[in-house]
């Protein structure tokens, strides 16, 4: 299977375990998970079937490593990014002292002023990864890249936790706490 069919399915699958289950007759269970049986019967009786080693694959090639399983490897989940209403159970974690962020230049003036919103999403996400925020940034338009005073947040008593892939995630990031780095 070449990486734009990997790439499509991995596409579906974001849209059905991050913003709609329903599209595909699912719903997220405890932590956003779902068993993988019942994904791959799903996708198959709305015309994307899927075999267990393609998921497989498009789980352990995924660029952002965007999907987990289960240890038992029973359930499959989406790490973060989700719109659909879900706990994915994580822990509170200290984030490094500075967290980056990527966006597009045209949208620096209002976080600079409202800071960083969720929108319709559950979190802010951040990484320690400059490049891959760049790459975000990218997709949106002219990028720049945000360094987020993460230290100073916490000594404010903001909360973080980290997903299985290093993206840091929070609720709001207000504009007093980034920077362009």
């Amino acid at each position: 299977m070449d990486k734009q069919a990997l790439k499509k399915i991995s596409k579906r699958l974001s849209y059905v375990l991050r913003h709609r289950p329903d599209s595909a007759g699912l719903e997220l269970g405890n932590g956003g998970w779902i068993r993988v049986d019942d994904l791959l019967a799903a996708l198959a009786s709305n015309g994307n079937a899927v075999t267990q080693p393609v998921l497989e694959r498009v789980v352990a090639e995924n660029d952002k490593q965007r999907f987990e399983f289960s240890e038992d490897g029973l359930r499959i989940r989406a790490r973060q990014g989700h719109s659909a209403e879900v706990d994915l159970g994580y822990e509170p974690a200290t984030p490094p002292d500075v967290l980056y962020h990527g966006t597009a230049t045209r949208h620096l003036e209002s976080i600079l002023q409202q800071g960083l919103v969720k929108g319709h999403r559950h979190h802010v996400h951040m990484s320690t990864d400059k490049e891959t925020m760049i790459q975000v940034g990218m997709r949106h338009g002219k990028p720049v890249l945000l360094a987020i005073d993460a230290k100073r947040m916490v000594a404010d008593g903001f909360k973080f936790c980290v997903t299985g892939n290093g993206v840091w995630l929070t609720d709001h990031v207000p504009g007093e706490y980034v920077r362009k780095a």
